[in-house]
């Protein structure tokens, strides 16, 4: 199967560490710029690993996925590469898949993870970006817009299958612009470079503070919940801009993620998580196995949802509407 590798990457650069020179001035380049890249910590083994899974995740093989699952007639005689192409992002791979489960845990998020959340740490979701070329990004947006903490521990922990460079989607960030603790509001853009997934606006940088994140195939980029950060589609004439996402928090702080019956927002703490260092001090409710792997829309056929440029939505949607994006 065909791999993205584009040219040499600069690693010698602040904010890029390997595990063994991990210590306090990574820690502090984290908590000021709200990321951190760890470049080598996946092995070309493991690496090849994910790449097999993912194809056989895009088969069906590894269970049903639900959401939007591309209609292919004949798969059995496609390529991988031609199964691939036709997937954007799946969410929760961890439910089907027992290589995608074991990447929660990788020594490389645990060391990360334990210094710039806590020793207690657990996991809540994970996401299989597929992204093969001419695939949309993702617009700015914040994490923790769709995954709420009680204490802002939020971690996203970005593991590179392939060499992300600009040219294939890599991440854009704008360093700093976690630190002020505020989610800004969203709309339905209607920009043909992004999936579905809404965007971020009125906060106050420009293009001129962002930068890009490209990384080798094998590193893992984490960034708080709070950092504002994007990713373009994918330009290059052929291959993929691979990743495996997943998403990490405090254990000490309960997940008000989804609402249940009959418990108020003030205890509501939801269970479908997987402790990945240290103790869970609510072991006592159990876990619980509610979401579901599912295939994210991609746009390829429109979102359906009213979506607009910000000028029009904001003079012309309700504050009802306003709100609720």
């Amino acid at each position: 199967m065909a791999d993205t590798t584009t040219r040499s990457i600069d690693c010698n650069k602040p904010g890029y560490t390997t595990l063994d020179q991990l210590g306090e001035e990574s820690t502090r380049f984290f908590q000021e710029n709200g990321y951190l890249v760890l470049t080598g910590a996946v092995s070309e083994e493991e690496r090849r690993a994910l790449i097999d899974e993912a194809a056989a995740i895009c088969r069906g093989r590894r269970g049903e996925l639900g959401g939007a699952v591309p209609k292919l007639e004949g798969a059995d005689g496609m390529s991988d590469d031609e199964v691939l192409k036709h997937f954007l992002c799946i969410h929760q791979p961890h439910k089907v898949s027992e290589t995608i489960h074991r990447f929660l845990s990788h020594k490389g998020n645990v060391e990360v993870l334990t210094r710039v959340i806590g020793p207690n740490v657990k996991c809540m979701q994970s996401m299989l970006f597929i992204k093969a070329a001419g695939k949309a990004g993702q617009a700015w947006h914040q994490d923790e817009d769709y995954i709420p903490t009680r204490d802002r521990s939020l971690c996203g922990a970005w593991i590179a299958i392939d060499d992300a460079v600009i040219e294939n989607g890599c991440l854009w960030v704008i360093p700093g612009s976690h630190k002020r603790g505020v989610l800004y509001p969203q709309y339905p853009h209607n920009d043909k470079r992004f999936d579905c997934a809404l965007e971020a606006y009125g906060f106050p940088y420009t293009e001129k503070d962002e930068v890009p994140v490209e990384v080798p195939a094998g590193s893992i980029v984490f960034f708080n919940g709070y950092l504002l950060h994007r990713s373009l589609p994918n330009r290059s004439e052929k291959g993929y801009r691979r990743v495996l996402v997943n998403h990490y928090m405090s254990a000490e702080s309960l997940l008000p993620w989804r609402h249940k019956e009959g418990v108020s927002v003030a205890k509501n703490d939801f269970r479908d998580i997987v402790m990945v260092a240290g103790e869970d001090p609510y072991a006592y409710k159990g876990c619980e196995d509610v979401t579901r792997p599912h295939v994210r829309e991609a746009g390829d056929g429109g979102c359906g949802d009213g979506r607009s440029d910000l000028e029009t939505f904001l003079k012309t949607a309700s504050p009802e509407r306003i709100a609720r994006a």
